[in-house]
């Protein structure tokens, strides 16, 4: 099962983390395991690209981290929440309809 974590602090996701591996098919051939990475990939890019902010992250083998740099802006932090909050909600629809695959724990 993947496991993905959301912490938010202050009101504001802070940070997120994806642990695991779906296990409904094969590694590299699991179709939930690449629609997670999609998502929380994207977010990820919409970050670094479109921000230009230099979240702490890693990328491994069945691991996701990414942590936002502090202080924020205000400015920042409203467009990093609206590019997190999107990915939040995939996940949430995601975990909804393929229950048994993924499990998002929400830490507010």
């Amino acid at each position: 099962m993947i496991k993905v974590e959301i912490q938010y602090k202050q009101g504001y996701i802070q940070s997120f983390s994806v642990k695991g591996h779906a296990g409904f098919n094969s590694e590299g051939q699991d179709i939930y395991c690449a629609g997670v990475s999609a998502v929380t990939q994207t977010a990820l890019l919409g970050l670094l690209e479109h921000m230009s902010l230099k979240p702490e992250y890693s990328i491994e083998k069945g691991l996701m981290e990414c942590k936002l740099p502090s202080p924020l802006t205000e400015e920042d932090r409203e467009k990093a929440e609206l590019i997190l909050s999107t990915m939040e909600k995939g996940l949430i629809s995601m975990e909804q309809a393929y229950r048994g695959y993924l499990k998002v724990l929400v830490r507010r």
